[in-house]
């Protein structure tokens, strides 16, 4: 089984930049604020679905003090001169379904100017092999409808989707159990 807490991979992203994605650690606390505080409010309504221009306490400990076990949480960084910058990150949380299978719910941000770069891609995937690792079977989000990037991520993943659009929001289940994906 993968070691989610201890999760490290170097990557390459379309342009060429190398970047980490890793496990988020308690101590990211300052850097997530320091990424919070670089994206537009586009793209944080996308993420949070109301304007927010601050994370209290209690959001960052919950965003950076993850258990691994139920709840996932990955960050992706690029190594500056002095030190490294969170530009995007996942997380899902796992769940039972009615009929006791594991099923998890996720969600995905990417500062705007590392967006286009197969950043987003590249999070889900690596959040998509933790998964199915430890035998989750469905992945569900709820998606903005103007939030084309990441539908259309979601479409191009080649995983069996079901889509549903209801009081302004896209519901969306994927499928973690088909072989012929990413």
């Amino acid at each position: 089984m993968i070691d989610a807490k201890s999760y490290n991979v170097k990557e390459t992203l379309r342009n060429g930049m190398q970047v980490t994605v890793r496990a988020i650690k308690a101590d990211d606390k300052e850097a997530i604020l320091e990424s919070f505080r670089e994206l537009t409010d586009e793209t944080l309504y996308s993420r949070f679905f109301a304007p927010k221009k601050e994370l209290s306490e209690g959001e960052l400990k919950q965003l950076t003090e993850v258990d691994f076990d139920r709840i996932v949480a990955l960050v992706v960084t690029h190594s500056t001169g002095g030190g490294e910058r969170i530009i995007g990150g996942g997380r899902y949380i796992a769940v039972k379904d009615a009929g006791g299978a594991d099923k998890a719910e996720f969600a995905m941000i990417v500062e705007e100017d590392c967006q286009g770069l197969g950043l987003g891609k590249l999070i889900f995937r690596h959040l998509l092999s933790i998964a199915r690792a430890r035998r989750i079977s469905k992945f569900e989000a709820e998606v903005l409808p103007a939030n084309d990037r990441m539908l259309n991520l979601l479409r191009k993943s080649g995983l069996p989707l079901h889509m549903v659009t209801r009081d302004d929001s896209v519901y969306v289940s994927i499928d973690l159990t088909f072989a012929g994906q990413q």
